[in-house]
């Protein structure tokens, strides 16, 4: 199967492949193997748990020079705008050399080097829809820790009301912050010690 939609992340540590296209590839999720550990740095601030891996054939190149090999894929069952993305594994497992740049990507094959050319039309475009995904599902998830968060300050009504977030006068103390300048003070709790 051709993927016209990869994201080479030469800042990745992982290679991630997304359910979406395994199931359009015809794989099944039998297939996969465990998958324990968690990882970081994809959605800002959230841990992803893959859905198990798998090792697949990588291809580069066309019919008269071409280089095939084996890759271990992270599979995540959530939304990306890409059918998969390579990281630094498959950078060292291909040699390739990227250059940014120029949206290329170089690497030896057997009969020359192979180059791979990026759209900078469809790398502005992927790279827009990844932003609007990734701040949709931040926000979602920022939505519901504040709800919950709120829910917890809510008055019960049930009880008569009450202002949670502010101790009286009556509970704090003075307490002189710099012996040299005893005009500088500061308010705490009177259960609390001096120093």
């Amino acid at each position: 199967m051709r993927l016209s939609k990869v994201l080479m992340d030469g800042g990745s540590s992982l290679n991630i492949l997304y359910v979406d296209t395994l199931d359009a590839m015809g794989i099944p999720r039998a297939c996969l193997r465990e998958s324990l550990f968690p990882f970081y740095g994809i959605m800002p601030g959230m841990k992803a748990y893959p859905v198990g891996n798998i090792d697949l054939p990588v291809m580069f190149g066309s019919k008269a020079n071409f280089r095939t090999k084996t890759l271990t894929f992270e599979v995540v069952e959530w939304k990306g705008v890409y059918h998969a993305i390579l990281g630094r594994p498959a950078y060292a497992k291909f040699m390739a050399v990227p250059n940014y740049t120029y949206l290329k990507l170089k690497l030896p094959g057997p009969n020359s080097v192979i180059t791979v050319s990026g759209s900078f039309e469809q790398a502005y475009i992927s790279s827009r829809e990844y932003y609007d995904l990734a701040t949709t599902t931040a926000n979602s998830a920022e939505l519901g820790q504040l709800r919950a968060a709120t829910a917890e300050c809510r008055p019960d009504p049930s009880r008569p009301s009450q202002a949670l977030a502010f101790v009286s006068t009556d509970e704090t103390k003075t307490v002189v912050v710099d012996d040299a300048d005893p005009t500088k003070t500061v308010r705490i709790g009177s259960q609390l010690p001096a120093k």
